[in-house]
């Protein structure tokens, strides 16, 4: 028995040097083809694993992604031939329907074949935009308990074109990144506004709580995102969950600006009275623009609040009002979960998928860790 095991300890130690007739052999290194790509389409080898997104980018093609982890949808492609691991993503990102068509998403899909994808050129064009700034902290302002408002005032003399809807990446020291949604509209671009809800567990949300000061420098690249308004001329839905407020914020001031009147309603959810940081200014545009609507839900109310308004879940809210979404656009900014629950609803109350805009917050991996609880 001692023999045996040690002759197994022995084989085992010696596969990796073993040659590959000897039971071991090397995966295929499938071919990518990409078309409508600047440069032409010549096919590349895909390593074992690799999203086709990081394929694409090792072999120095310019392709267009923000998130990199299945959420924003930026990174959308057609696979014309050949086979694909999905991998995981958000549905938002990806419904069942533009996957029946063919479509992929770069940062998630492995190739399982050869295969070949169509990439718009217009939406790889964006990024040529992106650029990175520095700004320094104007003011801090706590506008509920768990949620900041944080002014970045650019160097004198410049200032960032972007499109309402749009955000940010915070660059940390490290690296890493964390988004931000303008809360301004763009008419006012020397100065950034980001609405900041603590995280727990989140690195940079907890240094906004606690050491961050004015006057001090943040790092940023921007502008990215296309949770911007279309030039339709359907009445419009705004569902904001928490701090998803901030991006609508940005979308209604700018259209109040462009003079847009086209008929809009503002479905706002948190979970206590506290949390509708904005309350008042959301209550003023209703007085001063008769064609937008506003309807705070609360999910969780405090007795001593006394709310007399509507309460349970925002996205429910507002399908009680508009049984029938066809003929809408519907812009939808909040959690990952609150997306995910409200996108299917929308589609089965006759939304057509075009008509449908998300933007989901996901957060960081290490925030995530922190706020699961320990089994």
């Amino acid at each position: 028995m001692w023999a045996l095991l040690g002759a197994s300890t022995a084989l085992l130690l010696a596969l990796p040097w073993l040659p590959p007739q000897f039971g071991r052999h090397r995966a295929k290194a499938f071919q990518l083809e990409v078309h409508h790509i600047a440069g032409g389409a010549e096919p590349f080898a895909v390593r074992t694993g690799e999203t086709l997104l990081d394929a694409g980018l090792r072999n120095g093609l310019e392709l267009p992604y923000e998130c990199r982890n299945g959420g924003c949808g930026a990174c959308l492609c057609t696979v014309l031939h050949g086979d694909v691991d999905h991998g995981p993503y958000q549905p938002s990102a990806l419904p069942d329907s533009a996957r029946e068509r063919g479509q992929a998403l770069m940062c998630c899909a492995t190739a399982l074949s050869d295969v070949v994808i169509e990439v718009e050129a217009d939406v790889q064009d964006a990024r040529t935009q992106v650029r990175e700034y520095s700004a320094r902290v104007e003011r801090i302002e706590r506008l509920a308990p768990e949620v900041i408002r944080l002014m970045l005032a650019l160097p004198q003399g410049e200032a960032i074109a972007f499109k309402a809807g749009q955000y940010i990446n915070i660059l940390l020291e490290d690296g890493q990144r964390r988004a931000f949604s303008f809360a301004n509209p763009p008419q006012e671009r020397e100065r950034i506004e980001l609405h900041v809800r603590r995280i727990p567990g989140g690195r940079f949300t907890g240094e906004v709580f606690t050491t961050l000061k004015v006057g001090d420098t943040l790092r940023f690249e921007g502008p990215l995102g296309t949770f911007t308004l279309s030039d339709g001329a359907h009445p419009i839905l705004f569902v904001a969950g928490a701090t998803g407020f901030a991006p609508i914020k940005s979308i209604v001031e700018d259209a109040f600006a462009r003079g847009l009147t086209r008929p809009m309603w503002l479905y706002w959810g948190v979970r206590r009275k506290d949390d509708l940081y904005a309350l008042e200014l959301a209550e003023q545009w209703q007085r001063e623009h008769p064609h937008l609507h506003f309807i705070p839900v609360l999910s969780e109310p405090d007795p001593a609040d006394r709310w007399g308004g509507r309460t349970g879940l925002v996205h429910e809210a507002m399908l009680a009002d508009f049984p029938d979404l066809r003929a809408h656009e519907v812009y939808i900014c909040g959690s990952v979960r609150m997306v995910e629950a409200a996108v299917p609803a929308f589609m089965q109350q006759g939304l057509g998928e075009g008509f449908c805009f998300t933007d989901a917050f996901l957060p960081s991996n290490a925030a995530l860790k922190a706020a699961r609880p320990m089994p």
